[in-house]
């Protein structure tokens, strides 16, 4: 094994990391999150979530990949962690490949709906009543079909086989350089023209105005688990990212940047998304999820000028960041298998996605409505959906605070955030604190809500 890889820049650093975090989370569960709890009070809650909990979990991530200097489960092992310790890496490792064997079904959905767009084919109706019962027709023949879906899965499986094999900086570097840069365009173009319908200034006071009394425990919880969720912790993949940082990266700055340009792009969404809703009369039109994207939105389009435009520019959105959340949660596994087993690049890239065209593809079918792929009265993709998000995330966060926090090399935490003294050290006292008391505390509430549903 050669010397490890590392970012080739700072842009470079950044944009990967962004791009790591930003991902379907932001573009259709935030918008969907905060129409279900209260709009703006929600938001509120949310960015505050983001800062007290997300960027202290972050940069103890950081700092142990970095000071670890290897793939999730290594990094534990090269601090000298006990097997309890790295147990918690492995299971990073195992929820980051459920997540991609659902995921690479996901994002090849989006790259179906781009074509569609761009080929003209999303809006031609032949068989159906209204426009609303077109879309939502075309969205269970994606996702239930047998044939188009796939195919698209493959394509989305083959894109990351193409730039994982290239390394870091020529492969996962490269493509965030290009990709960040496309998808903070699109969101500031259709930021203007959703600023520019008539009943804009209703869905941004909806968005932006906040009723305070909408504050509930829930709430709470709701927006603990979104930003939990759309910074990508406990997944492995910031552990494994920072592994590949200069030592000369600040972390704690590092980790504002990412959590407020992550912020941003969800704030951008909400005020595409919500002016977008009111000005065409779709306050009541279902906001979760799958729907929201492959049917609401789709409809909003249709209603618009130049409707192929806008609907191809979206998807171009949600390719990108279903792209660069499918190589980032790729690269985990990657990583694992090349620095735990002494593999090649190559090799390590072909044993953690070969197997996905027959795992996804599993994923896939199991969303036909009388397919016999379920588990647990679950189709595969749910369950994996399920078990990877709202049980494994958590653990693994936890395990990351309370290593860091309590039985890691005292040293860790401030050489790293300090750069061994060359940066302020100042923050550390504040996010030993975090990750020793409240973060595991709050991470908790929200693993316990799965269970009893708060």
């Amino acid at each position: 094994m050669g010397k490890k890889a590392q970012f080739g820049s700072k842009i470079g650093l950044i944009a990967a990391t962004v791009g790591s975090a930003v991902g379907l989370g932001n573009v259709w569960r935030f918008p969907a999150e905060a129409q279900a709890n209260g709009g703006a009070a929600f938001l509120i809650v949310y960015i505050a979530c983001v800062f007290i909990l997300g960027v202290p979990v972050m940069v103890s991530e950081f700092a142990l990949g970095r000071a670890g200097r290897s793939d999730a489960v290594g990094a534990f092992k090269n601090l000298g962690a006990a097997k309890p310790w790295w147990s918690v890496g492995a299971l990073a490792v195992l929820a980051s490949y459920m997540i991609l064997c659902f995921y690479m079904v996901v994002a090849g959905w989006t790259i179906e709906y781009l074509w569609s767009s761009i080929s003209g084919s999303l809006y031609d109706f032949t068989d159906t009543a209204s426009d609303e019962a077109g879309f939502t027709h075309k969205m269970q023949q994606m996702i239930g079909g047998s044939y188009r879906p796939l195919v698209a899965t493959y394509v989305t499986i083959l894109i990351n086989i193409g730039v994982l094999v290239v390394g870091v900086q020529k492969g996962i570097e490269r493509l965030s350089n290009i990709l960040m840069p496309v998808l903070f365009l699109v969101l500031i173009a259709m930021c203007g023209v959703a600023l520019s319908l008539d009943k804009a200034s209703e869905g941004l006071a909806y968005f932006l105005n906040p009723d305070f009394s909408k504050i509930t425990p829930a709430v709470v919880l709701n927006a603990l688990g979104q930003a939990f969720f759309s910074l990508s912790l406990g997944m492995g993949i910031l552990i494994t990212y920072s592994s590949y940082f200069p030592n000369s990266t600040k972390l704690t700055k590092t980790a504002v940047t990412v959590s407020l340009l992550d912020l941003l792009v969800a704030i951008m969404m909400g005020i595409i998304i919500f002016p977008a809703i009111t000005s065409f009369g779709l306050t009541d039109a279902n906001l979760e999820g799958t729907a929201l994207v492959f049917v609401t939105l789709p409809e909003v389009f249709r209603m618009m000028p130049a409707t192929a435009l806008w609907s191809t520019l979206f998807f171009l959105l949600l390719t990108v960041a279903a792209i660069t959340s499918t190589i980032s949660i790729a690269e985990v596994t990657v990583a694992f298998v090349s620095d735990r087993f002494k593999t090649s690049r190559l090799k390590a890239c072909m044993i953690t996605l070969l197997p996905l065209f027959a795992f996804s593809t599993v994923c896939s079918l199991s969303l036909s409505g009388d397919s016999p792929l379920r588990i647990a009265g679950m189709s595969v993709f749910d369950m994996l959906d399920s078990v990877s998000t709202n049980i494994l995330l958590p653990v693994v966060s936890i395990g990351v605070c309370v290593y860091l926090g309590w039985f890691a090399p005292k040293k860790v935490l401030p050489d790293e955030i300090s750069n061994h003294g060359n940066a302020s050290h100042h923050p550390v006292s504040l996010i030993r604190f975090i990750i020793r008391y409240l973060a595991p505390a709050l991470i908790a509430l929200v693993l316990a809500s799965y269970f009893f549903n708060v």
